[in-house]
């Protein structure tokens, strides 16, 4: 069953209001101005209606977890992949979550590394791509922890809830597209940032995520490397604009 955008977007709010385990949001908070999403998020069993409070079904809550998953997937897209900037990441990724199709949210995560948060910080609920830790598809994003010996690229974002471990990061100097190479990985992680290096462990390798320089082909300066890569990307959110316009 295909919802349209209103309803999805009531099951995302209820979603967020469940997780945050706010009070049931009621229909005036909602501000549905007609009765079409709601009949059909009713019809199909996603929600219940009680003394005025919405609340998530059993058989509602997945939808839901998938709907706000492509959303915070389309804002990382956005960011890491196409450059957005933040004022602009939460309108577009509104538009963009309803048109992405089913499995194409796991090639895009699996682009990205299956990252764990959206660019404000909120989790990304994981998917089956996640769970299953496929990499049929070539990544743009990965953590530190899984860099080859003397791989590079940029800080895309840093993955770290407790405000020690981002403190820590910070005075290392890691903030997002700052230059990273991985010079060891045993028995501890040594990396590079500019010109100093550090030693960390798997816990703090894991909670920085890179933008991938991919490897040189034989013969390929760095230069040309990193020439290619861009080339890549441009031509990456070239073909995503161009199929974002024809979708709109």
């Amino acid at each position: 069953m295909e919802l349209e955008e209103k309803a999805e977007e009531i099951l995302e709010a209820l979603w967020i209001r469940t997780e945050d385990k706010k009070r049931p949001l009621t229909l005036d908070d909602l501000e549905v101005t007609e009765d079409k999403p709601i009949k059909q998020l009713l019809d199909a069993g996603y929600i219940s209606v009680s003394d005025d409070q919405v609340v998530l079904t059993n058989k509602g809550r997945p939808e839901a977890t998938n709907v706000v998953r492509r959303h915070r997937l389309a804002e990382r897209l956005l960011a890491d992949v196409l450059g957005t900037r933040d004022m602009l990441i939460h309108e577009k990724a509104c538009k963009f979550e309803h048109l992405l199709d089913r499995g194409l949210d796991e090639n895009i995560c699996s682009l990205l590394g299956h990252p764990k948060v959206c660019p404000h910080g909120k989790p990304i609920p994981p998917g089956r791509c996640c769970q299953q830790e496929q990499t049929q598809a070539q990544r743009l994003v990965s953590p530190l922890s899984q860099l080859a010996q003397g791989q590079k690229g940029k800080v895309a974002y840093i993955y770290a809830p407790e405000s020690s471990k981002l403190q820590k990061l910070m005075a290392m100097g890691i903030l997002p597209g700052v230059p990273i190479s991985l010079i060891q990985s045993f028995p501890s992680y040594v990396f590079q940032v500019r010109q100093t290096q550090f030693a960390i462990d798997k816990e703090i390798a894991d909670a920085i995520y890179v933008r991938l320089v991919r490897e040189a082909t034989t013969g390929e300066t760095g230069e040309e490397q990193a020439h290619r890569y861009r080339r890549r990307r441009g031509r990456l959110a070239r073909r995503f604009s161009l199929w974002w316009s024809r979708r709109r």
